[in-house]
């Protein structure tokens, strides 16, 4: 699949939406969270790929940056959601946000992005603090313009997630961070945020090549999650 291919006459018949999935790898996931979180993000692979044939707009491409003793590509390559598969994490080590962040915002540069994409969808994941200065990286993410213009879910696994440090990355008052205290809890957020790919390519999406406005995103099908669903990590 090409990136922005064109009708004749000239007109781009789709635009790339870049989705990134930023998760903790620490050792503190070890265990069910780990492996509630594979679970859930295999799952919502039949999905997307479902609202992508459903959407000629966009051309969405997912991958996956994994942190813990630093942070590298977990699936480097911008992959087609229909040919997409997700591997398997482990979990071990600290926690390099920051390595992370500076990951991402390599690729959300120009180039690599391209100026004609859709608004990428960045969704980081975590139970825990920053184990490196993570500060200077996350400004240098917000700064971008497609950083501004990224939509970023924080979903915190478990009590002991910085709350802080994931609404600074969100910078945006208008969403919450997800708290998922619960297997239960964490698949059905991580379903959810697989889901504002659609939101953003949708053909009424206000959305228009590189202005300042926010996207808008459709909290009304945001899962309520209890503590009562199985055991509180």
């Amino acid at each position: 699949m090409t990136e922005g291919f064109k009708r004749p006459g000239g007109e781009m018949a789709s635009r790339p939406l870049h989705f990134i999935w930023i998760v903790d790898c620490s050792g503190s996931m070890m265990g069910e969270k780990i492996q509630s979180l594979n679970y859930a993000i295999r799952q919502t692979i039949p999905d997307m790929q479902s609202a992508a044939d459903e959407n000629p707009n966009a051309q969405l491409f997912i991958r996956a940056v994994k942190f813990s003793e630093g942070a590298s590509w977990h699936i480097a390559a911008p992959t087609p959601i229909e040919a997409f598969e997700w591997i398997d994490l482990e979990a071990d080590g600290v926690t390099d946000m920051g390595k992370a962040f500076e990951l991402v915002a390599d690729q959300l540069q120009m180039p690599p992005m391209p100026e004609r994409a859709l608004p990428p969808v960045l969704v980081l994941l975590s139970d825990g603090q920053p184990t490196d200065q993570y500060k200077k990286s996350l400004e240098r993410l917000l700064s971008l313009p497609w950083g501004k213009k990224a939509v970023k879910i924080a979903i915190a696994i478990g009590s002991d997630a910085d709350l802080t440090v994931l609404q600074e990355f969100m910078n945006n008052n208008e969403l919450p961070v997800l708290q998922a205290n619960n297997p239960q809890a964490l698949i059905k957020y991580i379903k959810w945020a697989s889901t504002i790919a659609k939101q953003v390519s949708s053909p009424n999406s206000s959305v228009i090549g590189m202005s300042s406005q926010k996207t808008a995103i459709d909290t009304a099908a945001l899962p309520i999650a209890s503590d009562e669903d199985s055991d509180v990590w």
